[in-house]
């Protein structure tokens, strides 16, 4: 379980700010749930067979004897709490959460026992817009953040009855291989066998590529619904690629499954998943209304975004305030605050620890800032301040106090 220290925290914070500002603007609010439930939830929600449940959880008996699970995911903490406090009762909701959840995996680069999560959730939607609408958003924050290298993959699961139908076409398939399954697969047989399509062992690639495939065995409420998403994809240009092998993990899934990827990361190639679960809330003991999510790994979002060279995520210039004496330095103060109304987006730093002009230049560069400022009993005396921009090599200029403000939104523009 990783300590995330300042430096990252930094660019975790501002890959955070990027999220929030675009599902704000997509009208979802933000709901907080415990990092613990009863373990009955998620036995109840994400399946008992599957890995999560059966091989990952957290789990362990609080002074009642009573079973609590750490969070392996957030799904089914937003439906409970929605279903307990009324959030579902003839209206509709479009949430989103962020924060850890916990699974007893194998520790890998990209993949921890605690992990980081933003979850959007939608309830009372029935048409595939809001399907789209759920990629389309996701698209957005892939843009923003100047992501690149990620691939849209789609599928769809059906309605429940649909899937029925198909899992014992599936089951009679495999059973005519078993001598070609693996250990996994011969378990997950009787279980859960559609979930051998989703194997990672390259000995199983050629048999689950001849499997009967999903999109064969649809009812027609499901192609309806399907058509209607990839034709809203279509509309608004987002490239994706049809994956008859995607399944995803939980069992609660119906209709639209989908993920995006990435080839950068190595074996943790999935950067967002997640899909329709109408019938959860009812399962729950609340109403039967439609309900799709999605979940981004923070980790690996974090990763791709330094992989796809964009180190300052918002855009935010940073400066750094040289200033050599007591005066310089309640001059500073008094200017960063200034500079804080006029650019709100600005991160500015003051010297605090003293040292002579040379070793403040040196932290400003150690703190990777934009542009320099420097003060000192001269610039003072004469009403005036030094400006530098750091990461291009510039020439130090002296310019009037007064035109700070010009100065600064004149450096900005040409940083960008």
């Amino acid at each position: 379980m990783p300590t995330l220290l300042p430096a990252e925290l930094e660019r975790w914070q501002s890959v955070e700010s990027v999220i929030k500002g675009i599902l704000s603007a997509y009208a979802f609010k933000e709901i907080r749930t415990p990092l613990l439930e009863r373990t009955e939830l998620f036995q109840r929600t994400i399946g008992e067979q599957t890995d999560v449940v059966s091989k990952e959880m957290y789990s362990f008996l609080d002074r009642k004897d009573q079973s609590l699970s750490l969070r392996p995911e957030a799904t089914a903490g937003v439906v409970r709490a929605g279903i307990e406090h009324g959030l579902f009762y003839n209206q509709t909701q479009k949430l989103w959460s962020m924060g850890p959840m916990y699974r007893y995996e194998r520790p890998q680069k990209g993949r921890y026992r605690q992990f980081h999560q933003v979850n959007m959730e939608a309830f009372g939607f029935e048409g595939p817009s809001i399907d789209a609408e759920l990629i389309l958003l996701t698209s957005r924050i892939w843009k923003k953040l100047g992501v690149d290298s990620i691939q849209l993959e789609l599928n769809s699961l059906g309605t429940p009855e649909s899937r029925k139908a198909y899992r014992s076409i599936l089951v009679e398939y495999f059973k005519d291989h078993m001598d070609t399954l693996d250990e996994d697969s011969l378990l997950r047989l009787e279980k859960n066998p559609m979930r051998i399509l989703d194997s990672k062992n390259p000995e199983m690639s050629e048999l689950n590529h001849a499997a009967p495939k999903m999109s064969d065995h649809l009812d027609q409420e499901s192609q309806d619904h399907f058509s209607g998403l990839l034709e809203r994809l279509n509309n608004h240009g987002i490239d994706y690629v049809l994956n008859p092998r995607l399944v995803r993990g939980l069992d609660y899934y119906t209709k639209t499954v989908f993920e995006w990827t990435t080839d950068k990361l190595g074996s943790q190639a999935t950067v967002c998943g997640g899909g329709r679960y109408d019938g959860l809330v009812k399962q729950l003991g609340g109403h039967d209304i439609f309900a799709i999510g999605c979940a981004i790994g923070f980790e690996r979002l974090v990763e791709l975004v330094e992989l796809s060279n964009k180190k300052d995520q918002n855009g935010q210039p940073k400066i750094y305030f040289v200033a050599v004496g007591d005066n310089a330095e309640a001059k500073s103060s008094e200017l960063a605050e200034l500079i804080r109304d006029q650019f709100e987006d600005c991160i500015i730093e003051i010297n605090h620890s003293g040292g002579s002009f040379k070793q403040q230049f040196k932290r400003a560069d150690r703190s990777e800032s934009d542009i320099a400022l420097i003060l000192g009993d001269e610039e003072i005396q004469n009403e005036t301040i030094g400006i530098k921009v750091m990461k291009q090599g510039g020439e130090q200029e002296t310019i009037s106090m007064a035109k700070l403000l010009e100065g600064i939104a004149e450096r900005i523009d040409t940083k960008n």
